[in-house]
């Protein structure tokens, strides 16, 4: 009888592959649904007669979705499975997009954009989560961080199949664009059907007999729930959701929340802004306008760059790397604002890059850091607390532009990505090489 490998290390098979497909649906329609208002809002503001605030409103609905969305979904999901929400949650989605195609007013389009926001945020904790539990060691932290990629690729989608409706010439066609979130939302919906229950959840919940006929089907007839490390987990040493805000889970809490949102303050409002700040940094004409494709692009190749790379760097060591590197880039930037433009774009295009090392932790970290059963409660909390920095430095970046100058505004920024590169130092844990349950469990990781 051939030597059976521990499942931790057991090689990737059609059904991680697949699920890994499934679950980037999730930072997809994120990028999709939140780009794709950005191609008809001046349609929409004409037609619907939006006032400025309303425009406001509207633009940030699906953002405030983001944010309840979050926990809410973590926690649902921790409670009553990965599956379910798996599902529910791309109903929603589809159901909400369609919805758009007939409003006729300013806060009903803001309430079915609320609501999609609250679907796309609940996927954020599911999807990660679900992934995370079935995917062995080595592949693990690869697979999460791609999915960062995922977002940028659903939001360059969404550009083009909202720029494509409206040079169709069809009537209204700004209804046609936000409903055609419906396409891409019913195709990871079909292939996310059949999807099995997570058997480290099923475990936790005493449910012995489904995660050990889940295994067996993905794995084979030779494993079984003995060979999860979960199942020497007993009750008393379980954790709950109050944890999450005092002792060793505290600490990690407190981890992800600086480390996420010292990543995408910055990012998201250059990313809002980016012909404002080019322009700020004297880049005009096509040489903004190119620009912003660049670092775009640049954006996404420092992600897929992460991503290769993660296993060979280590996750501490690349996230303190990431934002040291990338906050020097914004910080000579804020000290030589009237530098040429070629300089201007190779700094502003360095932080691109080299800040994608964060980007991918934020689906990594997270998931690795806490047990099963409040995995996906952690993660949710996560993506809902920094939810508020990006929309505080988002709603900030231009005030800073006016008030302060470009200069002084790089130079804060940069002083957001050290606080990021602290972090990583101070309080990242050491989990590289480690089993899913041996990295989430404060007995068992270096915390």
């Amino acid at each position: 009888m051939r030597n059976k490998i521990p499942l931790e290390d057991i090689p990737l098979n059609a059904f991680h592959k697949k699920l890994t497909f499934y679950s980037a649906g999730g930072p997809f329609l994120d990028g999709y649904v939140l780009s794709i208002l950005g191609v008809v809002m001046l349609q929409i503001s004409t037609d619907l007669q939006l006032s400025t605030a309303w425009q406001g409103l509207i633009a940030a609905s699906a953002l405030i979705g983001v944010f309840i969305g979050g926990f809410l979904g973590g926690w649902f999901t921790d409670k009553y499975g990965r599956k379910v929400l798996y599902l529910l949650d791309l109903v929603a989605i589809v159901g909400f997009s369609v919805a758009q195609f007939w409003v006729e007013s300013a806060w009903m389009l803001f309430v079915w954009r609320l609501l999609i926001g609250i679907a796309v945020g609940a996927d954020y904790p599911i999807a990660t989560s679900f992934l995370a539990e079935f995917l062995p060691r080595k592949s693990r932290g690869p697979r999460l961080a791609a999915m960062v990629s995922v977002w940028f690729l659903g939001a360059a989608v969404a550009y083009i199949v909202g720029e494509l409706i409206m040079r169709s010439g069809i009537t209204d066609a700004w209804r046609y664009v936000l409903a055609s979130s419906i396409i891409p939302g019913a195709i990871f919906l079909i292939a996310r059907a059949g999807t099995p229950e997570s058997p480290r959840w099923l475990l936790n919940k005493g449910r012995i007999e489904e995660a050990d006929h889940v295994i067996k089907k993905i794995y084979g007839q030779e494993y079984s729930i003995i060979d999860l490390s979960e199942q020497h987990v007993d009750e008393d040493s379980k954790v709950t959701v109050s944890e999450l805000f005092h002792s060793g889970y505290g600490k990690r809490m407190l981890f992800v929340n600086i480390f996420w949102t010292c990543a995408i303050l910055p990012l998201f409002a250059i990313y809002a802004f980016a012909p404002q700040v080019l322009q700020a940094l004297h880049l005009t004409g096509d040489m903004a306008a190119w620009g912003s494709v660049a670092i775009t692009i640049l954006f996404l190749i420092g992600c897929i760059a992460a991503t290769l790379l993660i296993e060979v760097m280590g996750r501490k060591r690349m996230l303190f790397h990431s934002f040291l590197w990338s906050g020097v880039m914004l910080f000579l930037l804020g000290l030589y604002p009237d530098a040429s433009p070629l300089i201007v774009l190779v700094l502003f295009g360095g932080y691109a890059v080299f800040i994608g090392g964060a980007q991918v932790m934020e689906y990594v970290y997270p998931n690795e850091l806490f047990p099963t059963e409040v995995r996906a409660s952690a993660v949710g909390l996560g993506t809902s607390i920094t939810r508020i920095g990006a929309a505080i430095g988002t709603y900030l970046l231009p005030f800073a532009l006016v008030n302060w100058g470009i200069g002084a505004t790089m130079i804060v920024a940069a002083v957001i990505c050290f606080i990021g590169a602290w972090s990583a130092w101070a309080l990242a844990p050491d989990v590289d090489a480690m089993d899913l349950d041996a990295a989430s469990r404060i007995n068992k990781a270096n915390a």
